[in-house]
């Protein structure tokens, strides 16, 4: 798996959806807890939207739902993004 993240972010929606589902697989096989991959997920959503443009309308989206999210908010952005990726 690359886990080059600003260069996998810059594609295409479904290529980033199977990107984090292939990073989320690789967690629980490590045997990483699902609240704490939400936790880590909300963290990845923190840097996304500070250091890398959208590369997609789906990704715009999102930043600009994590831009005006309070805490509360972007950590149920952040769990609702692990359960798109997993269907």
């Amino acid at each position: 798996m690359d886990f080059n993240f600003a260069r996998n972010a810059n594609t295409d929606w479904a290529t980033w959806k199977n990107y984090l589902r292939q990073a989320m697989e690789f967690a629980e096989e490590l045997g990483i807890p699902r609240d704490k991959i939400q936790s880590l997920a909300n963290q990845a959503g923190d840097l996304l939207a500070q250091n890398v443009a959208p590369a997609n309308p789906e990704q715009q989206l999102l930043k600009e739902l994590w831009t005006v999210a309070d805490q509360t908010e972007r950590q149920t952005l952040a769990r609702l993004m692990t359960k798109v990726v997993n269907q």
